[in-house]
């Protein structure tokens, strides 16, 4: 038997749920790319996207996924030989150190582990063994959604400083942007990156690069420029160059759209709405714990990303029935734990076009999951993380 029938849902932490509007606003015939109204949609996109990264930087769109932008990111501003170190915490900041092996990047990692996120100290220890200033450019993310962790981007920009490091500073933000604070220019970060499917409610296909001052200067001497990820032909007034070709029209027309509704909402509202509702999901984690069979993944609590929850099995659980339980029976997806931690959890989305009762639904199928399967399991997390939602909703 199953309930499944209905409207799924979906509770991945990318692509994330798409909003009709925005697939409304796709859903029109194309037009013309030299001129008129197409235009005028770049040029608003480029400038609203300094509003979420909050920069007077400059900003690049590319038909791209998110590691398109990585590549783009590096291509832009270093040469064959530079090298680049990595913050470890989790799967992405080494999956984009990866994309400069064969341009001929040296990568260097500060190894971390997949439970918590950067340790500043030992970050600075390292710039301050770097008395040369071979390190060009650090990489690190900011929310790492395999792990679950979020990372103290102005504490990294401190130790930076502390040791007078002079290497590019460069952030990952494609599960944090639009869903907690980001401050690029006050932050001191020289270049972040982002990707249209997670806090920004895009398709998959779009990624999103922005340069301050000193990625700039980068630039100008990079010896990986190549003419696609470009910034300098990206620069010029041609409109066909700002996307290296066809500019891909209808993933424009929803992203104007996403931006509308984001700047419609309030930047602040939206980061704070994703706090509520990460903190609503920590109340029913928080409460299955208490029976041993799970927890969290990232052991600090100031450390847990408001985007997407990483849940681990710590009593050896088959984590594919509960998956199975929660899709087949009751219709919502859940994420798979990916990199060192698959098969060992499951990953609760809570990111972009989201809301208290899709998310309650979630959490309340889980518990069922729990039940039904015969996991440990404290009760009353559901009433938990209503409670806790009551609580900090009230007047």
């Amino acid at each position: 038997m199953t309930v499944a029938n209905g409207r799924d849902f979906l509770a991945i932490p990318g692509p994330t749920v798409v909003p009709e509007r925005v697939l409304s606003a796709m859903h029109r015939p194309a037009i013309d790319i030299y001129s008129g109204s197409l235009v005028a949609t770049t040029d608003s996109c480029l400038a609203d996207l300094k509003k979420l990264f909050r920069t007077a930087g400059d900003t690049y769109i590319y038909a791209a996924n998110g590691h398109g932008a990585w590549e783009a990111s590096l291509s832009n501003t270093l040469s064959r030989g530079d090298r680049i170190l990595v913050l470890e915490s989790g799967r992405f900041a080494h999956n984009w150190g990866e994309m400069g092996v064969l341009p001929g990047l040296d990568i260097t990692t500060l190894e971390g582990d997949w439970r918590h996120a950067v340790d500043a100290e030992r970050f600075e220890q390292v710039l301050r063994e770097d008395r040369e200033h071979k390190i060009s450019a650090v990489l690190v993310v900011q929310i790492d959604t395999a792990s679950g962790v979020v990372n103290d981007i102005p504490r990294l920009r401190a130790a930076m400083d502390a040791a007078g490091h002079p290497a590019l500073l460069m952030v990952d933000c494609i599960a944090s942007l639009a869903t907690m604070p980001f401050e690029m220019d006050e932050w001191g970060v020289d270049l972040a990156i982002t990707g249209s499917q997670k806090g920004l409610m895009m398709p998959p296909g779009l990624s999103f690069v922005a340069a301050g001052v000193r990625a700039k200067k980068a630039h100008a001497s990079a010896g990986l420029r190549t003419r696609y990820w470009d910034w300098t032909m990206r620069d010029g007034p041609e409109h066909y160059m700002k996307y290296c070709g066809t500019p891909p029209e209808h993933m424009l027309f929803g992203l104007r759209c996403a931006l509308d509704m984001i700047l419609e909402e309030g930047l602040d509202a939206v980061i704070r709405r994703h706090e509520l509702l990460a903190g609503t999901v920590r109340s029913a984690v928080t409460g299955w714990a208490e029976g041993g069979a799970i927890d969290f993944n990232i052991i600090e609590p100031a450390e847990r990303a408001n985007s997407v929850t990483t849940v681990a099995a710590t009593g050896g659980q088959d984590c594919a029935r509960l998956l199975a339980f929660c899709e087949n029976q009751c219709g919502v997806k859940l994420g798979i734990t990916i990199g060192d931690l698959y098969g060992k959890g499951f990953r609760i989305a809570h990111m972009g076009h989201v809301n208290a009762p899709m998310l309650l639904g979630v959490l309340g199928v889980v518990e069922a999951g729990l039940q039904a399967l015969d996991w440990p399991h404290g009760p009353g997390g559901v009433q938990a993380a209503v409670n806790y939602l009551g609580e900090h909703l009230a007047d």
